[in-house]
């Protein structure tokens, strides 16, 4: 396991865990929050294997 020490702001840490996707790059964390966790682990499976901007670009569709 790898941690790395973050200021994570309060507001992400009373988030259920089971809402959030966690996806990581070479310099950036990204936290996608969803509103349920069906919708959540059907982001997950879709979005494999793409980069940061396609990953935002399908989590734009999930937020209308």
């Amino acid at each position: 396991m790898i941690c790395i020490k973050a200021d994570i702001p309060e507001e992400l840490n009373k988030i259920n865990d089971e809402l959030k996707a966690v996806y990581h790059s070479k310099d950036t964390v990204c936290f996608f929050i969803l509103k349920t966790r069906e919708l959540r682990n059907k982001f997950i499976e879709e979005t494999k294997g793409m980069n940061k901007s396609e990953r935002e670009k399908v989590y734009e569709i999930y937020n209308k």
